[in-house]
């Protein structure tokens, strides 16, 4: 009997760590959407605000970011992100299993779900499956005051020429001591994560967050002139790692959960 209960005792400790490892980070999805028309984009961000939000969140997701660009001269393309994150690889593979259960989301949604094939209510859509670094496995909703149109999300984009200096990036945020740094001089990161499927690969992407652009400004002048940071980039391990980057400027939507 004693035996029985030893053993039965293990395999309880044994499921309850594997529960406990298999919830150690999540899995985000950068889901972007891009719009030929106005019309396309109402009837989308309509869909995501009234439909797609409250439906996962009745699945226990939580903590999504819905994001507009900040339009220039050089990019005039109407688009909107979201930021998914999901407690595991699975629940990713089965969100469009369990959204088609639902009625709610059914009915919420269906001038976007039963659009027409000459009336699509988006140009395209780009999905990037993003894995969290080490040091910073769960997305962290920032605490910004002000006004959400003046904030500035700041979305970032590393490439490598190669699979090694790639590997060297991600090293340099976490035993490097970047992502630290950021913390201490109060980046407000929503995430740091390397891609595991995407267009552009191998590549790294991050997003920062600031009140305004004075104070994104002044966060960046202080991270370039940090002794800490002066130090980290003449490291020999981390040279030449970085061959491409992209940055996109972005503000949160009115229904965006930060």
């Amino acid at each position: 009997m004693k035996s029985y209960k030893f053993h039965l005792l293990f395999a309880v400790i044994i499921v309850l760590i594997c529960s406990t490892n298999a919830n150690a980070k999540e899995f985000y999805q950068l889901k972007t959407y891009t719009f030929s028309s106005g019309k396309q984009e109402v009837i989308t961000d309509t869909y995501i605000r009234d439909a797609f939000l409250p439906a996962i969140k009745r699945l226990g997701i939580k903590n999504v970011g819905v994001f507009k660009p900040r339009l220039s001269e050089s990019d005039t393309l109407k688009r909107t992100v979201l930021l998914i994150p999901f407690a595991s690889f699975s629940q990713f593979q089965t969100l469009q299993e369990e959204l088609a259960k639902d009625e709610k989301y059914l009915t919420a949604g269906k001038d976007y779900l039963n659009a027409n094939f000459d009336k699509p209510p988006y140009l395209r859509t780009e999905s990037i499956l993003l894995e969290p670094f080490k040091d910073m496995p769960f997305i962290k909703a920032p605490a910004l005051e002000g006004e959400r149109s003046k904030r500035v999300y700041e979305l970032r984009s590393y490439e490598s020429a190669t699979e090694a200096y790639h590997h060297n990036k991600v090293d340099m945020f976490n035993a490097g001591g970047e992502i630290k740094l950021f913390e201490q001089l109060k980046f407000n990161a929503v995430f740091y994560a390397r891609v595991i499927s995407g267009p552009k690969m191998p590549n790294l992407m991050y997003m920062i967050s600031f009140a305004d652009e004075a104070s994104r400004k002044a966060h960046w002048d202080s991270f370039s002139n940090s002794p800490e940071w002066i130090k980290l980039k003449a490291l020999p391990k981390y040279q030449n790692t970085v061959s491409h980057i992209d940055v996109t400027f972005l503000y949160p939507t009115e229904y965006s959960d930060y």
